[in-house]
């Protein structure tokens, strides 16, 4: 009011001295500016970032002489700017004020250079706008390559963000790597490899290893199949197997895709030992199983029978390894040694499924035509257990042992005849014991029965059903109560089997009680 711009000029300049806050300093630029003192605010512009060394003061500052039309002065200031306040928190803002400024002075490829550098120094959690701008800028100026690459990197920006809230979330790496393997940058798609294993489960707990344990087999797989880095792929399955807790638990899938890469190298010795250690330390079956395959394919049987005889003293009552090792000794045509091995597997105390070792053991008899073996393995297994398909197939055996006679005996038709009665002498035995011993078990004597007739009916002139059918019960429906924690649940339906000597036992009471009432009589008249 006074027009004393000398004093005022010196007045704000004593009030500087104090190092007031921003406004304070915007107050003195809007007063020289006023006066058209161009040169005098940018000197003040100058101390005011010093002063405020803030994102908001540079870009101020900038903007000053942008509106000034001084563009190679603001770019100066920007460049300033990126230069100290790179690492700020506020850093994004500056980047994306740069941005804009060069895409409003028509460069484009200076926009796009200053995002692209943004995107690489500022941390995925500080950078959401800056995405976002970046994505807009391509689809405005962009080609088709930029524009994808801008998804792509928006894309990264959010699998950065899923990873940082919850580092233990597997599927979130599956795609974040999957993402980088679609874009082609060995380098990127190892960090995110390296920075997703890094993130072990925190329990030492096989349910918490199970996906983890599929980033090492995808790092390996991308760096033998993509990469086709064989010395990074075998440093991967090595280090891989160094940290799983092989005490606790373990995974045969890495130990065999280990051993199947070193093979694929023809490096037979790595392979072997990578299966031998496996063993050691933690033995399964299938590890077991392939290493025996790939060694019954290299032709080094003896390794194969070491392998079995470790695969059975790690596991004795495993009757699947027992059978195999038979089944290797017999296509060697080392039939004792194949029944020397059956012998020991039966005489286990424990086995997992004993019936499918009496099977192969049966079958391996009947193949080498040993039909008195094979009927003493038969009542040796009914010793153990008397189970109804023990009995028909036993009876089965008995009835087809005639298909293998050989032509030239006294006469065919007696020899089928005789094949016939051991197979009735199978049934009669069968029917005996479901009678006598297990008369419980009506439904087996029932099935066994109907076995023995339909068997009888394929024999054909040789048959005789008449022996079968009056032995057969009478079918009768029942209905009984469904108890159940609340009481009864309704009725359901049963099939109750009468057999023929259990409706004649009523009638011979019946003629019992008739005889001793007559004697009674008797003697009272007498």
């Amino acid at each position: 009011m006074l027009g004393n711009v000398a004093g005022a000029r010196q007045i704000f300049e004593r009030w500087m001295g104090w190092m007031p806050d921003q406004q304070g300093w915007l107050s003195y630029i809007k007063f020289e500016l006023r006066y058209n003192e161009i040169e005098r605010a940018r000197g003040i512009f100058e101390r005011f970032v010093q002063c405020h060394p803030k994102v908001s003061a540079w870009i101020r500052y900038a903007k000053f002489e942008m509106k000034n039309g001084e563009v190679a002065r603001a770019r100066n200031v920007y460049e300033r700017a990126v230069e100290k306040m790179a690492d700020d928190e506020e850093a994004e803002q500056l980047f994306v004020a740069f941005a804009e400024f060069e895409e409003r002075c028509k460069e484009s490829e200076r926009a796009r250079c200053i995002y692209k550098f943004a995107l690489d120094h500022i941390p995925k959690g500080r950078a959401e706008d800056l995405y976002r701008k970046f994505v807009a800028f391509e689809k405005q100026y962009g080609d088709k390559e930029g524009i994808e690459d801008a998804i792509v990197g928006k894309r990264r920006f959010q699998y950065e963000d899923e990873v940082r809230k919850n580092p233990l979330n597997y599927d979130s790496w599956f795609d974040y790597i999957r993402l980088e393997e679609s874009v082609g940058n060995k380098e990127r798609i190892r960090e995110v490899y390296e920075r997703a294993i890094a993130n072990v489960p925190p329990a030492e707990e096989k349910r918490y290893w199970q996906r983890y344990i599929y980033l090492w087999i995808n790092y390996a797989l991308y760096e033998e199949l993509d990469a086709e880095d064989i010395e990074r792929t075998r440093d991967v399955y090595g280090e891989c197997l160094n940290l799983i807790p092989h005490k606790k638990f373990s995974f045969a899938k890495i130990w065999l895709l280990a051993a199947q890469f070193e093979i694929r190298q023809l490096n037979l010795k790595s392979a072997r030992q990578i299966l031998g250690n496996a063993i050691g330390k933690a033995p399964k079956d299938k590890i077991f199983k392939k290493y025996i395959e790939i060694e019954l394919q290299l032709g080094n049987i003896d390794r194969c029978r070491k392998l079995y005889e470790k695969y059975l003293e790690w596991s004795p009552e495993n009757c699947y390894a027992w059978s195999k090792y038979a089944e290797l000794e017999r296509s060697l045509s080392e039939t004792e040694r194949a029944r020397s091995i059956f012998e020991l597997a039966i005489a286990q105390p424990a086995l997992d499924m004993p019936e499918l070792l009496w099977k192969a053991y049966i079958d391996f008899e009947i193949s080498e035509g040993e039909y008195e073996r094979t009927r003493q393995l038969y009542e040796r297994l009914l010793d153990r257990t008397k189970h109804l398909k023990v009995w028909i197939s036993y009876a089965k055996f008995e009835a087809a042992a005639m298909e293998e006679i050989v032509e030239g005996a006294d006469s065919l038709e007696e020899q089928k005849k005789k094949c016939i009665q051991n197979a009735r002498r199978v049934f009669e035995k069968a029917i005996n014991y479901f009678r006598t011993s297990a008369p419980e078990l009506k439904e087996e004597r029932a099935m066994l029965l109907e076995e023995w007739l339909n068997m009888e009916s394929s024999f054909g002139e040789l048959g005789d059903v008449g022996l079968v059918q009056p032995k057969l019960p009478k079918k009768l429906k029942k209905r009984r109560p469904i108890a159940s924690e609340d009481g009864l649940a309704g009725l359901e339906e049963y099939i109750e089997y009468i057999f023929p000597e259990e409706t004649q036992a009523p009638n011979l009471k019946i003629l019992e009680a008739a005889y001793r009432w007559k004697k009674q009589k008797l003697s009272t008249e007498d």
